[in-house]
């Protein structure tokens, strides 16, 4: 794989730490900035709302402008969002360059997608964006952890100064190793891009990724007292079996592009099915101590394994005009799927049949999935079906 290809993974890293690091920082925040813990949790949902709007709204704005000059804009937005976290005199401000910072991510993962597959032939395109997603899992695995223990031990402010750190290094890496060579496609025009991505198709794809991704967060939100309440671990042996977690979206991420390669239409269909099995085996297993560590680590294989099928078959949906920004909203439906599942996971918690059946609650999410895919190629394969005997 070309280097380029790995300059968009350390972005990709950097974006992922900053995401996530603030969900082991809550405490630390709420005690420094006098608001209740409740307050701090919504900084989480600030950047979430970050990225579901400066996903389109940025991509729109910059569809005539070179792609590399674009990649670089977002990851300076990145790093000086994240300075201004780390020099936030109020918990107003921090929401503020909460949300500033989150505005690079989706167009980030969106136009860095369409930079990715450009990179290498076709038959590796889908490779090429797992391993650029394969920066947001090492985030995950290691970057949060160690970014949760910095804070702890030096401030919550130094974490973010040392993830503007991470985005300077990765502003140099992108700047020196991109090819300067991507323009915008020809003709650019916001107005024919709406009209691609508002095609049935990606609208489906679209959907299909907001419910795969719900039923992996519907469980992996409430993680700790699934492990704890229901699987009897005590709260120390929580974040080890995590780094179990961690390892499986690795292996996931990369099993997904390699699949998707292949046979682009079976991996997405393939990668629900083992999820919602996964779910399905979680519901039983999970009171078993070695098989919940072992249902844990698949949840993360199977969970992750649908990204690259998923942004690969949205992309298939959309290409020339439409592409760039029909991958920003996708990582948007990723997110809007991560909100809905924690949403619907607390629901079935608090007004449904309670935590030892939130994996078999949670399973709905992908079979739904399953079934709006399938609606979306059958539909797809009529549509090509007509034009051929049109021709």
């Amino acid at each position: 794989m070309p280097l380029a290809l790995y300059a968009l993974t350390a972005g990709a890293f950097g974006i992922g730490v900053t995401e996530f690091v603030i969900m082991g920082l809550l405490l630390e925040v709420s005690r420094d900035l006098g608001v209740s813990i409740a307050s701090a949790g919504l900084l989480i949902s600030g950047y979430a709302l970050g990225v579901v709007v400066g996903a389109p709204v940025l991509t729109v704005l910059t569809d005539r402008w070179n792609r590399k000059l674009v990649l670089i804009g977002l990851m300076l937005i990145f790093t000086f969002g994240n300075i201004a976290c780390a020099l936030a005199p109020s918990y107003g401000f921090l929401m503020a360059a909460r949300v500033l910072t989150a505005l690079a991510h989706g167009t980030y993962f969106g136009v860095g997608s369409v930079f990715a597959a450009s990179l290498v032939p076709k038959e590796r395109q889908a490779s090429a964006i797992a391993i650029m997603f394969t920066g947001l899992t090492v985030a995950t695995v290691l970057g949060v952890p160690a970014g949760t223990w910095l804070g702890q031990q030096f401030g919550w402010r130094s974490t973010f100064w040392a993830v503007a750190a991470v985005g300077a290094v990765a502003l140099i890496v992108l700047s020196v190793l991109l090819p300067g060579n991507r323009a915008a496609p020809a003709g650019a025009d916001w107005r024919a891009d709406l009209r691609a991505v508002s095609r049935g198709p990606v609208l489906m794809g679209f959907l299909t990724t907001v419910l795969g991704f719900a039923g992996v967060f519907a469980v992996f939100t409430y993680i700790a007292p699934l492990l704890t309440q229901i699987g009897g671990f005590d709260d120390s042996a929580v974040s080890a079996i995590l780094l179990v977690f961690g390892g499986g979206l690795v292996i996931g991420n990369l099993m997904g592009g390699r699949l998707a390669d292949h046979r682009l239409k079976l991996a997405v269909l393939g990668t629900m099915a083992s999820l919602a099995f996964v779910l399905l085996a979680m519901t039983a297993g999970i009171h078993n101590p070695v098989a919940a560590v072992g249902l844990v680590g698949l949840l993360g294989i199977a969970g992750f394994a649908t990204v690259a099928p998923l942004q690969s078959w949205v992309l298939s949906k959309a290409q020339g005009a439409g592409e760039s920004l029909a991958s920003s909203l996708n990582i948007a439906a990723f997110n809007l799927g991560n909100a809905l599942g924690a949403w619907a996971g607390g629901l079935v918690i608090e007004h449904g049949p309670g935590l030892p059946y939130l994996p078999l609650a949670s399973a709905v999410f992908p079979v739904a999935a399953i079934l709006i895919a399938v609606i979306a190629m059958r539909a797809d394969g009529q549509a090509t079906a007509m034009r051929q005997a049109a021709e």
